[in-house]
């Protein structure tokens, strides 16, 4: 008995097995909570510290892979500029598109079901396949997109050939699914009582100053979600690019993130050591950043002010 808790001492009978019934319930998340998520992101840290091929064992070297990285690897510095200049371009375009959508999903018009379920429909669509059928699109012999621009009298470019223009590609491709965050967006938008537009309405408040006002204050919670879950998201952009580019970023590097940088060291050179460190690097930087934008949430999202 001295090797119970006293919690579990100071409960009766019934207790008990109420305790014991909710701990058998919980048990097969905990265990693969310890199993496919600790284990592994342990294993992650350890083998940063390692030098590891995956033939031999990994053999320690502390923190040789993070010096390697900042002063003789010139790809990690290429692979962090290509994500911190996608990221600044795809997460405000996403933001704002997937919130114009929503809010045009939100009229009372009839059939509005059925555009909600297409705009939605992209979300569901391989990103392989997507990939693929966006880079027919922007090909540069025969692309629709070049055919739309000769058309109406414009050059065409070479998309997918030129360093200039191959990273938008891949920003435009990330709009391809804006349904996702424009269904949270609609969400957010019939939680805002109509009581409140419409007193604003009779005051004389126009469109705009009642969306400026009203509707976009009760949003920030969700656009505080929304952006999180972008900037998460432009990090880890893996599939376009390695489709597109390969795993040497081509053209010149243009579209060599960080997450195809993480798979070239770890399945094309087999520095299983550094590739792990580089997806620490990775962890720290997400979440450095999403706690810096969770802590100026106090300053900028409704909820957070009126909580103070």
């Amino acid at each position: 008995m001295a090797l119970l808790p006293s919690w579990w001492i100071g409960m009766g009978a019934m207790q008990r097995r109420e305790a014991r019934a909710g701990l058998l319930f919980v048990l097969p998340w905990l265990v693969s909570l310890l199993i496919f998520t600790a284990y592994p992101v342990l294993t992650v840290f350890y083998l940063s510290l390692t030098n590891y091929n995956v033939v031999q064992p990994p053999t320690w070297i502390g923190l040789h892979n993070y010096r390697t990285m900042v002063t003789a690897d010139p790809a990690f510095w290429t692979s962090v500029r290509n994500t911190v200049s996608y990221t600044l371009l795809a997460v405000p375009l996403g933001l704002v598109g997937s919130l114009g959508l929503a809010h045009l999903l939100n009229q009372r018009v009839k059939g509005v079901g059925v555009y909600r379920m297409l705009v939605y429909l992209p979300v569901l669509v391989p990103p392989v396949a997507s990939t693929i059928t966006f880079m027919g699109m922007f090909d540069p012999d025969g692309g629709l997109i070049n055919a739309a621009l000769q058309q109406v009298g414009l050059p065409t470019l070479d998309w997918l050939h030129d360093p200039t223009w191959s990273k938008p590609v891949l920003v435009i491709l990330s709009l391809w699914g804006l349904g996702a965050g424009a269904l949270i967006f609609l969400a957010g938008l019939q939680e805002i009582p109509q009581s409140l537009l419409d007193a604003a309405a009779i005051d004389g408040a126009g469109p705009w100053q009642r969306f400026r006002y009203i509707t976009l204050p009760l949003l920030t919670p969700v656009i505080l979600f929304n952006l999180v879950m972008a900037i998460i998201g432009s990090f880890h952009v893996f599939t376009p690019a390695l489709v597109i580019g390969g795993t040497t970023g081509k053209p010149l590097e243009s579209t060599l993130m960080f997450m195809v940088h993480i798979y070239r060291n770890a399945f094309r050179y087999f520095a299983m050591g550094y590739a792990a460190a580089l997806a620490v690097v990775l962890f720290g930087a997400v979440l450095v950043l999403t706690l810096a934008i969770l802590w100026s949430a106090r300053e900028w999202v409704y909820e957070a002010r009126s909580s103070r």
